[in-house]
């Protein structure tokens, strides 16, 4: 039983992990507030823990926000104004890779733990994205056929009509036709 609770724990845990992954130039990621909720520490140690191990965070595992991005974010995700006592600084954007390494660098039980989550919160949106694009490809395959046949048929249609307007198709009277008196061959 208590397996059961510990399993529905982990899965409500991931999926509100998934709630805050977010997609920034063209990348999934996570904030570096988001990441230090999950990893229970503060954000301000969290930085000060990437920029002790900096060399440790390339460009495809974190980036700093920029104005705008940021400001498109808050509108989303609803943070709190700078005038209000918020944040002074830009975020820090983790990539999946950079999210597992900041377990590295906080080095605690809660930190690997959170990882995993983490980790898992990735691999499922990932799934659930190349679900989506296969269902995506699918369908433009099913498109292209049918516009395809669609096509044959509109030259189908199109020959027949031609040949319903050709005089040579039109219906002709059977038997022996007079030629009128007047008319030179």
């Amino acid at each position: 039983m208590a397996d059961k609770e510990n399993h529905e724990k982990s899965l409500t845990d991931i999926e509100e992990i998934e709630e805050k992954i977010y997609l920034v130039r063209g990348q999934r990621v996570m904030l570096d507030s988001d990441l230090a909720e999950v990893y229970s520490v503060s954000t301000k140690r969290l930085n000060e823990q990437v920029r002790r191990n900096i060399d440790r965070f390339p460009d495809d595992f974190m980036f700093q926000l920029t104005e705008q991005e940021f400001e498109s974010l808050r509108s989303q995700i609803a943070t709190s104004n700078k005038q209000r006592g918020g944040r002074r600084y830009l975020p820090y954007a983790f990539t999946e890779h950079g999210a597992v390494m900041l377990a590295s660098v906080l080095n605690s039980a809660t930190a690997i733990e959170a990882s995993i989550k983490v980790v898992r919160a990735f691999v499922k949106m990932r799934s659930i994205l190349a679900l989506h694009q296969d269902l995506a490809d699918r369908i433009e395959q099913l498109e292209k056929v049918a516009y395809k046949y669609n096509q044959d048929f509109r030259v189908v249609f199109q020959l027949l009509g031609e040949i319903k307007r050709d005089p040579k198709f039109l219906k002709r009277k059977i038997g022996f036709v007079e030629e009128k008196k007047g008319k030179s061959k």
